[in-house]
């Protein structure tokens, strides 16, 4: 049994109740987290609405230094993966693919960002962040990604306050979302959707 005492595995969402819960199932029968959360009280009817809140109120549900945020279809598939090291970073999620347009995943300096994800690894001090900086919810290129926000868009604001991201070579071991020439083959402690080397795992959507 892994214990992560410093974490919390937390699910959000008002839809698919009985997928999250399978997911915090799933995530928890090999690792003792410090706090293990099924978060449905906050309206949550539209994807535009689940980002909103996640970037604002999911710290409040958080106690501990750190929030592993999970989905029915993305949650803990190897627990053996697991590395300490990541506790160094404020944010780690599965890298995205190198952009093919002039605009997606370059933050505020036009630097392209590869780490992201919704299914993450957060600290508590990042997840206060937008609220305490007041931060503005709005679209960038027509988007409103609560990871994308945070990882991309307002990642200088993050920065300036002490945040600090996993490297992409990092992260390619903590998740795995989209299939790269750089992950075949691992075996990532987290994934987010069902495709490529990911369609072997379970699908708790419903």
């Amino acid at each position: 049994m892994i214990r992560l005492p410093t974490i919390t595995l937390i699910a959000f969402g008002s839809t698919d109740i009985g997928g999250m819960q399978k997911a915090l199932d799933y995530s928890s029968k090999n690792i003792e987290f410090g706090a293990v959360k099924l978060i449905t009280e906050v309206p949550c009817n539209s994807i535009d609405e689940w980002n909103k809140n996640v970037f604002y109120q999911l710290g409040d549900y958080v106690d501990t230094e750190f929030a592993l945020l999970i989905h029915p279809d993305g949650f803990v598939v190897h627990p053996e993966s697991w590395k300490d090291e990541w506790l160094q970073y404020d944010y780690i999620g599965s890298p995205w693919p190198f952009p093919t347009d002039a605009y997606s995943y370059r933050d505020f300096h036009g630097r392209i960002q590869r780490v992201g994800n919704s299914v993450s690894l957060r600290s508590k001090r990042l997840l206060d962040l937008p609220k305490k900086l007041n931060m503005e919810w709005r679209p960038f290129f027509g988007f409103t990604n609560e990871d994308g926000a945070i990882c991309v868009n307002y990642r200088h604001l993050f920065e300036e306050n002490g945040c600090k991201y996993a490297p992409f070579d990092v992260a390619l071991h903590f998740g795995r979302e989209t299939p790269l020439p750089e992950n075949v083959g691992i075996k990532p402690f987290v994934f987010h959707r069902h495709q490529g080397e990911n369609a072997i795992y379970p699908n708790f959507e419903t």
